[in-house]
């Protein structure tokens, strides 16, 4: 190989390479040449992260002509898994349930990342070889495969990806170039964005994210805790994924979605990029933790952690008028104040996600429990009857809709006992300092144990309370359509509330919600539309049995 003469770092080679071959890079350190490592760039790594690279050329043949995109607005979102989504935990397994969540009333779905990564089973978040698709799932094609197959039914596909840190198995990117940087986040080096060489890292990314975008067909980009990016530059790289997603959907006239995930209540992220003197970074949505938090302590009685300025009907209320129930406000998790306030007459609510539960929510807990797990079905359909009553984008984490009882912990196979005993360790140390018992603590799965994500896998054999939660979610997506939930103006929400319940929506669409242990009538009345227990609708109220709810029409209040 020889130095390109531009002065970017760039090496380059004459030679040429055919599809299918494979190959690698042996580089001199200190004197002494490296085992031929995989290309920081490659399409296809048959045998993982540590094995050779392969040539990779486009062949797919679509067949999704028709598909005209989705735009935010209206979108219900399905999280999943797909190694433990279907029991062949393949993109070919993830194909076959398409009808099944078309018919529960899912318009997008959002799959966790598939970059390659150590072993055979990991949540996602350790990949490296950014441009490529994990092969135990089904490898390039099978991806392009199941996003043809959502398109020609009419389903999105979102695509999460991770660009804060590389993960530990495979990550050569310090060998070919200054891809990292010092400092650290919680799970690996900081990436790149602003040092001395970090042009080419961004390309890097931005190549990786129009990769996605255009080849793969891909309708959007879920971005992994961008709070943890460090980027100084006047343009920061969430702006220019912004920028990049809107020149591609010039050129291809289909909506590219860009959501962050971001605990920072920082309304900068969703706001117009430059114009109006917001500076913001245009991305299209984020995720919204603080409905989750009111609603899990509420329905849980926890309040370790973050969840203990969320055990209140009041900090509910204040997420259901206002997204962020921290604004500029003290959080006593923190020691300080958090969030910033945002302006709900100028960004439509549907730029937030709302959720019961997520793949983070529910498996970082030592056993990795579902709510469904330890709450009752009244109390599961309740916090789902919220959400889908918002006017946020909802998302499910798959198997809530039938409340799962298979767990989602956390599981990895680093290929590396010393990996493995580390990444134990360190979730033993997170969970202590969270709160938890020792004894939750110690009985903690171990993550890299095969039984673990073995456990993990969806039971797909419906029980009766199966069915009945399944039944209950199904008709909340179809009021939720047919009422019209999705208005976008928070501030034409009415939000009322006492110590046990809550009430909101509009004239013509209420919800009332008891939550406590008691008997509780809420000062509305109207038609009852529907209910999972039996409220009694008369002149003088809705008088709501604990932990339940009504949605009503032609709401007058008493």
């Amino acid at each position: 190989m020889r130095k390109h003469g531009n002065g970017t770092g760039w090496w380059c080679s004459d030679r040429e390479m055919a599809d299918g071959q494979r190959y690698g890079f042996r580089l001199l350190r200190a004197g002494e040449w490296t085992d031929p490592l995989p290309d920081p760039r490659s399409r296809r790594q048959p045998d993982g992260p540590l094995g050779l690279s392969q040539v990779y050329a486009d062949g797919f043949t679509w067949t999704d002509d028709q598909w005209t995109g989705r735009i935010l607005p209206g979108q219900s979102i399905y999280e999943l898994h797909v190694g433990t989504f279907t029991p062949q935990g393949t993109f070919e397994g993830a194909e076959e349930k398409l009808d099944y969540l078309l018919e529960l009333g899912v318009t997008t779905i959002e799959i966790m990342p598939v970059q390659p990564f150590g072993g055979n089973h990991n949540w996602g978040y350790d990949g490296v070889d950014w441009h490529c698709v994990h092969e135990g799932y089904g490898g390039p094609e099978g991806l392009k495969h199941l996003v043809n197959a959502c398109h020609n039914k009419n389903i999105a596909v979102i695509l999460d990806v991770v660009y804060n840190h590389f993960g530990p198995v495979g990550n050569f990117t310090p060998l070919f170039g200054p891809y990292t940087t010092s400092g650290a986040t919680d799970w690996g080096d900081v990436v790149n964005f602003c040092g001395p060489g970090s042009d080419e890292v961004r390309r890097y990314v931005l190549d990786a994210a129009r990769q996605w975008l255009t080849e793969f067909h891909i309708d959007g980009l879920r971005l992994d805790a961008v709070q943890t990016i460090v980027d100084t530059s006047a343009t920061h790289i969430l702006e220019e994924l912004s920028i990049l997603a809107t020149e591609i959907e010039a050129t291809t006239g289909l909506q590219k979605t860009l959501i962050a995930e971001s605990d920072q209540n920082d309304p900068k992220l969703v706001a117009p990029r430059g114009g109006n003197g917001l500076g913001g970074f245009g991305l299209d949505a984020q995720w919204e933790d603080d409905l989750h938090h009111a609603l899990h302590a509420l329905t849980s009685g926890e309040t370790h952690t973050y969840y203990e300025d969320f055990a209140s009907v009041d900090a509910l209320a204040q997420t259901v008028a206002h997204v962020f129930y921290h604004h500029g406000t003290f959080s006593s998790f923190r020691g300080r104040t958090h969030g910033r306030q945002l302006d709900t007459s100028a960004t439509p609510a549907f730029r937030f996600l709302a959720y019961t539960t997520t793949h983070d929510q529910t498996g970082n807990r030592p056993a990795g429990d579902r709510p469904s797990q330890y709450l009752s079905a009244e109390k599961i359909v309740l916090k789902a009857a919220i959400v889908l009553s918002t006017p946020y984008t909802p998302m499910l984490f798959m198997g809530e809709e039938f409340g799962a009882q298979t767990p989602f912990p956390f599981f990895c196979s680093h290929c590396n006992e010393d990996l493995n005993r580390l990444t134990r360790e360190g979730r033993q140390r997170q969970f202590r300092y969270q709160g938890f018992s020792e004894e939750a603590v110690a009985t903690m799965p171990d993550p890299a144990d095969e039984k673990t994500f073995a456990s993990a896998k969806l039971d797909w054999n419906f029980t009766a309370d199966n069915e009945r939660i399944l039944s209950a979610y199904k008709k909340l997506f179809q009021l939720r359509k047919k009422l019209k939930f999705t208005r976008p103006w928070l501030d034409q929400l009415t939000v009322e509330h006492t110590d046990n319940w809550i009430g909101f929506g509009y004239k013509d669409a209420f919800l009332v919600a008891n939550l406590s242990d008691d008997t509780a009538t809420a000062p509305f009345t109207g038609n009852l539309e529907y209910s999972l227990t039996e409220p009694a609708v008369s002149d003088a109220g809705t008088q709501l049995p604990p932990w339940s709810f009504a949605i009503l029409t032609d709401v007058s209040r008493v």
